[in-house]
């Protein structure tokens, strides 16, 4: 049976990559609109691929040389130290390295494929736009629903296959790792180089010499369109991909653990969820349509709802059916329900038709200080909703799994993150449709068109910003869960190894280990953010520098060095990578072999706990600065150029790295660590100081 499912999970791996692809040339035979929407097109696109070159070059380097350090680690028979030699079996090391680096490509082909549709749809859905909202509407839906359906596919038949070969659960660990290391460079470093120039733009731009936004007159108008490509498509994409995967890994190690035919069944069972998944997401993509006079945001939604209940019937289907028992049902409907809670509850704080974006709209009129403690406030309430979900989730999957006296408590958690992000396909091609249509709507001002155009893409832009935070809650909540599963599978590790984990907050050593991991998500946040910062400065300063030398910028009659500034945010982003990506895996190691398996236990929670709360907080908080801002633009409280406008261009400024940069990179960070710590958690068990 395991067998048969897993070249199920190949063949529907495959299909999804298929669709992607036919949507893929769907969306190329598009009008691509005139010279000028296709010369600003290709600015964009020409930037975005020379970032991705650059990152995914250093990215390359990072991958062979962590592939390597793995191949020679897990050579070793560590089961027999102290009881003579320790063989060295290359075969072994090979394929948890193997298995790493396909995880690493895996990861970087979907955000390359999101991506490379991204710059060629962003152009067409502003022509299509100017045609009908739904024609455009449908255009920027459909290229994300690339990204989407190749994310999963990618995902499933590469775990599919990796298990189908090596029959080991633990070398699947080892491509989920590779995902995640990637995801997480991938995502701070996009989340850097797009800041740095949204911020620069914006100041500059909007409020020193006051032109609009996406303005042609901007020399960083072009490196703020391609941001939203490398971070909020290929970044983003990559930081799902990591967790779908590293929820379905630690669920199938907590079903190895169960033993026997019982453990075989639910060893499987993550990646026929993941199948389902994929099928309801082609389902459910079809039903995301925008009536005559409908909502973009509410078709999100829809499609959204449609696609949960689709996969709901089918994981009941397969349950009564496949012989399961009913109580990963409910631990999956668990998180699939709790998810689209908690991702409705995120647009309550970020959309503009709730009380809270519009309450910091109304104060900016006070000025900038009070539109940023007001967002501040409310990005802190923000995160009960998801905070009391995933503790409802937990406690609910818990105690039903352990009730049915079949599977495992911590596996009923396992199987509810896994449920949460079956229906990725579809998450993730809402969410891509946002920074498309952002940057069809910078397109639509850079190229000329009607003043009509940029005032429907608006309205496509406005639901887009609410759909990323949507994701970004929904991301960051799954991530949780799935910490939780890997964390429990990290004690399994380390307990097959004949030792016996004492998380006691009574020991010393395990209360070094909660201060360590909570000061980790902080200080992550604090450098990427900084990094933000010190770019942004230098890139104000060519601005400025480009504006003094030549005034015939501003006057229209001149055009910017739009290189100089693409240049300078790909080389701040890329140089500012080196500490987080020690700090994700070299501080657990550091803390596993000096201090200790209980101390690397209480590293993990601590960050687990500071993670996920600076997570909720940040992205939220800076969605909802974001959609106040877009809110004033529409006229409200004396429009754009208004003193409410200049307040609440700065609260937008100060949420874009809360909300592109540290906080969704946050979710990946504590993934990353939880499987470094889970991958040599059997070297950790053997060697360490305390």
């Amino acid at each position: 049976m395991v067998q048969n499912w897993l070249v199920v999970g190949i063949v529907s791996g495959l299909i999804s990559v298929g669709v992607a692809l036919y949507l893929y040339f769907w969306v190329m035979k598009q009008d691509a609109g005139s010279e000028k929407a296709q010369e600003v097109a290709g600015w964009i696109r020409e930037g975005a691929a020379s970032y991705l070159k650059r990152l995914y070059t250093a990215l390359t380097l990072v991958a062979v040389i962590l592939g390597v350090i793995i191949a020679v680690v897990f050579s070793f028979d560590l089961n027999q130290v102290g009881n003579g030699p320790m063989e060295f079996n290359i075969a072994t090391g090979l394929e948890t390295a193997g298995a790493f680096i396909v995880g690493a490509l895996c990861s970087a082909l979907a955000g390359y494929m999101g991506m490379s549709v991204a710059v060629q749809a962003n152009v067409r859905s502003a022509v299509a736009v100017a045609e009908h909202l739904n024609k455009g509407f449908k255009v920027a839906f459909f290229a994300g629903a690339v990204m989407g359906l190749a994310m999963v596919g990618l995902a499933v038949a590469g775990m599919s296959t990796i298990y189908l070969v090596t029959n080991n659960p633990e070398v699947v660990l080892g491509f989920s790792f590779g995902a995640s290391t990637l995801a997480l460079l991938a995502k701070a470093g996009g989340g850097i180089y797009t800041k740095t120039a949204d911020i620069a733009a914006d100041l500059v731009g909007k409020v020193e010499v006051g032109i609009p936004e996406d303005d042609p007159r901007n020399p960083a108008v072009v490196a703020d369109n391609v941001g939203d490509n490398v971070g909020d498509v290929a970044g983003m994409g990559a930081d799902i991909f990591d967790s779908y995967v590293a929820s379905a890994v630690a669920a199938m190690l907590l079903g190895v653990a169960m033993g026997g035919h019982l453990g075989e069944m639910y060893t499987i069972f993550p990646l026929i969820l993941c199948i389902l998944g994929i099928y309801a997401s082609l389902i459910g993509i079809q039903f995301v349509r925008v009536g005559k006079n409908g909502k973009p945001g509410k078709a999100l939604n829809f499609g959204t709802v449609i696609t949960c209940i689709i996969f709901g019937v089918m994981v009941l289907a397969l349950v009564l059916v496949g012989g399961f028992d009913i109580s990963v049902f409910w631990s999956t409907v668990t998180g699939l329900v709790t998810g689209v809670l908690i991702g409705f509850t995120t647009e309550y704080f970020t959309s503009e038709d709730f009380k809270p974006v519009l309450e910091t709209a109304k104060v900016s009129d006070s000025g900038a200080a009070i539109t940023i403690i007001t967002g501040f406030s409310y990005g802190l309430l923000s995160i009960i909703p998801s905070v009391v979900g995933v503790v409802i989730a937990m406690l609910i999957s818990y105690h039903v799994a352990e009730a049915s006296g079949v599977i495992t408590g911590i596996y009923g958690i396992g199987i509810s993150a896994v449920g949460m992000l079956a229906i990725s396909g579809m998450i993730v091609s809402s969410d891509a449709y946002g920074p498309i249509v952002d940057n069809a709507r910078g397109i639509a001002e850079m190229a000329g068109m009607d003043h009509e155009v940029i005032e429907k893409a608006d309205v496509l832009d406005s639901a887009g910003n609410t759909a990323k935070a949507i994701t970004k809650g929904f991301s960051i909540s799954a991530a949780a869960l799935t910490v939780l599963a890997l964390f429990a599978a990290y004690a399994e590790v380390i307990e097959a190894h004949g030792i016996t984990l004492n998380i006691s907050l009574r020991s010393p050593l395990v209360v070094a280990g909660v201060f360590l991991g909570a000061m980790t998500p902080p200080i992550f946040s604090a450098l990427t953010m900084l990094s933000v910062t010190h770019n942004a400065f230098d890139m104000i300063e060519e601005i400025r520098r480009q504006f003094r030398a030549e005034p015939g910028i501003l006057k229209g009659t001149v055009v910017p060095d739009y290189k100089t500034c693409v240049s300078l945010a790909a080389e701040g982003a890329l140089s500012s990578l080196v500490i987080p990506a020690f700090l994700a895996v070299g501080l657990p190691l550091l803390v596993g072999f000096i201090l200790g398996p209980d101390a690397l236990g209480g590293f993990l929670g601590g960050a687990i706990f500071t993670g996920v709360v600076f997570a909720l907080f940040m992205s939220n908080a800076g969605g909802l600065w974001d959609n106040s801002k877009k809110f004033i633009e529409t006229g409200k409280y004396g429009g754009v150029g208004s003193e409410a406008h200049k307040a609440s261009v700065v609260g937008d400024t100060v949420g874009d790295p809360f909300k592109d940069t540290a906080g969704p990179s946050l979710n990946t960070l504590i993934t990353v660590m939880s499987l470094v710590s889970t991958l040599f958690a059997p070297v950790i068990a053997v060697f360490h100081i305390f």
